[in-house]
């Protein structure tokens, strides 16, 4: 059984105001070329397929287009819902599209889907696993105690009635400990949302989402096979693939990565404002890539940002590293430090990581347990 793991797509996501819809269509056409190819048994998109809850036209048409094209394929699909996603706006037509060989996770209500596929080794059961909080699973089981992920998924996956003689497959999306973040990803403060690896060890197999980067987790088969594009420039060093595990008789599985080429890279370059404008310079540069520029320059280039892009009209940031700049940072840093309060420097990382401000509720909550570590003199 070979099976081809997919997962946060992201569609319709927008990089520093710059438009991905363009790049996202490219690299699922790449997708279906590779399917072909390799003619795998079953396709899984691990979550994030939208980047927002309430996904733009676009990206529907795009995931509907997607859609219509592996079903064209008698190829079945098991698709569950992220972070970034609506379980109910995914999971619109589950039923119908079932007919097709399009498998969705539906909200969650105590059960978890499973479908039984059968090669020459036998059968091999794929359990979807929706992106889980603990309030979606304390709300079904009201009597359970459930104040953590951890919690969370235990209680879910201990509910799965598991035949370990059978070949078992779980497509899950949540934050694995061990495994390593990028810009891109949502964070939540003090790894609020991590479960541990062991959670999976009745699976043979575990398809994971959630993480851009493409990694093993502890064991080889508990794995996040990343994102198809790159998404923020802390993975700009990184090559993007497609995760293939052929499934064989139990206990033996064969994992590989295929390479993906983007319509557009995602790249750093660095140098003065006349290096990387001489043609000498750019010439060995595809100049449509999203670029994030360095100049070195003592002094600011007037509308620097501008005249860059008509070289390089995908710029999406401009930066300096200069003796100014590196002097700034460091009294910035030295005088935030002194001048500001512990909880104001928590709200501040706070709302660098999540992109929003803390809530009421939360700035009480840490200022309270702030001020419980001072009194017993963690402080110090």
């Amino acid at each position: 059984m070979k099976l081809m793991h997919l997962s946060d797509l992201h569609l319709g996501k927008r990089v520093n105001e710059f438009s991905m819809i363009e790049d996202q269509k490219y690299i699922l056409s790449q997708i279906i070329s590779l399917l072909d190819r390799e003619g795998a048994d079953g396709v899984i998109l691990a979550g994030d397929i939208y980047d927002k809850p309430i996904p733009s036209v676009e990206a529907v048409q795009l995931f509907d287009s997607f859609l219509t094209r592996l079903a064209k394929r008698k190829l079945p699909v098991f698709v569950i819902s992220g972070n970034h996603d609506s379980v109910e706006r995914v999971s619109f037509g589950a039923q119908l599209m079932e007919r097709e060989g399009i498998y969705i996770s539906q909200v969650y209500d105590g059960k978890v889907q499973n479908i039984v596929l059968t090669d020459q080794y036998g059968e091999v059961c794929i359990y979807l696993l929706p992106f889980l909080k603990p309030a979606s699973v304390r709300h079904v089981f009201e009597e359970a105690e459930i104040s953590t992920y951890q919690d969370a998924l235990k209680k879910a996956i201990g509910e799965i009635e598991i035949d370990k003689s059978r070949r078992n497959v779980v497509v899950a999306h949540q934050f694995v400990t061990g495994a390593s973040r990028c810009e891109s990803e949502e964070i939540l403060v003090g790894g609020l949302d991590q479960v541990d690896a062991s959670l999976f060890d009745s699976f043979d197999y575990a398809a994971l989402g959630h993480l851009h980067s493409p990694q093993r987790v502890g064991r080889e088969t508990v794995r996040y096979c990343g994102t198809l594009l790159k998404y923020s420039f802390s993975e700009a060093e990184q090559e993007k693939s497609v995760t293939i595990a052929e499934l064989k008789e139990k206990g033996n599985i064969e994992i590989r990565t295929i390479p993906l080429k983007p319509l557009r890279d995602m790249r750093k370059i660095r140098g003065t404002y006349l290096q990387v404008t001489e043609k000498s310079f750019y010439e060995g540069i595809n100049t449509e890539d999203y670029l994030q520029i360095t100049l070195t320059d003592e002094e600011d280039i007037p509308d620097g940002m501008q005249k860059l892009r008509i070289i390089y009209p995908n710029l999406m940031r401009l930066e300096y590293d200069n003796q100014r700049t590196r002097e700034n940072r460091s009294v910035e840093a030295a005088e935030a430090v002194e001048q500001k309060s512990e909880a104001e420097l928590f709200e501040e990382f706070f709302e660098l990581q999540n992109n929003r401000p803390m809530s009421e509720q939360q700035q009480i909550f840490v200022k309270r347990l702030i001020q419980k570590l001072q009194e017993k003199g963690f402080d110090k």
